[in-house]
């Protein structure tokens, strides 16, 4: 592949949204990993799990705030096309699952550089919190509209993202 682009950043970001669907809510919490980089025209951030999306900026908030959007608006069209909660969770198993190889190969590359120091993150990047670069993909797909659902203060999340690192 080469030397690794000095612009780039393997980001590692966990979002939850609630999803209404045809008789059914559901909670999808992902962490998923995704490669920022400047392409000169702005900044673009790459799906690598889930692939298949990207999304692009004048800055890189801008382009991670668009992603943002286009992520949830995936789910709400699942729910959409989804007969039943069991079709809309094994959908977004699915889709959540689905790995961008090539971008998946820059992300490896570019994780490695920044953990041996080859590529050092420059502002804002360099403020992020760091996460280990061998988090395993997740998802959950709850259902809540069940009786027995009990929701407490410890089911609140904040969508993060944060650089790979050691």
């Amino acid at each position: 592949m080469g030397t690794p682009e000095t612009r780039t950043y393997p980001l590692i970001f966990t979002f939850r949204d609630d999803v209404d669907g045809e008789g059914f809510l559901a909670r999808v919490t992902i962490r998923g990993r995704a490669l920022m980089v400047d392409e000169g025209d702005g900044w673009w951030l790459y799906g690598v799990e889930p692939g298949g999306m990207a999304e692009s900026g004048g800055t890189p908030h801008e382009a991670y705030q668009r992603f943002r959007r286009a992520f949830t608006a995936v789910l709400f069209e699942t729910a959409v096309d989804a007969k039943s909660f069991d079709d809309f969770e094994s959908e977004i198993r699915r889709f959540a699952r689905e790995t961008d190889q090539e971008e998946e190969a820059r992300w490896l590359e570019v994780s490695a550089a920044i953990r041996s120091g080859e590529i050092v993150p420059e502002a804002p990047f360099d403020s992020l919190p760091r996460k280990s670069a061998d988090l395993p993909v997740e998802v959950q797909v709850e259902r809540l509209d069940e009786p027995q659902r009990a929701f407490t203060p410890k089911d609140n999340i904040l969508d993060e993202y944060a650089l790979t690192a050691a």
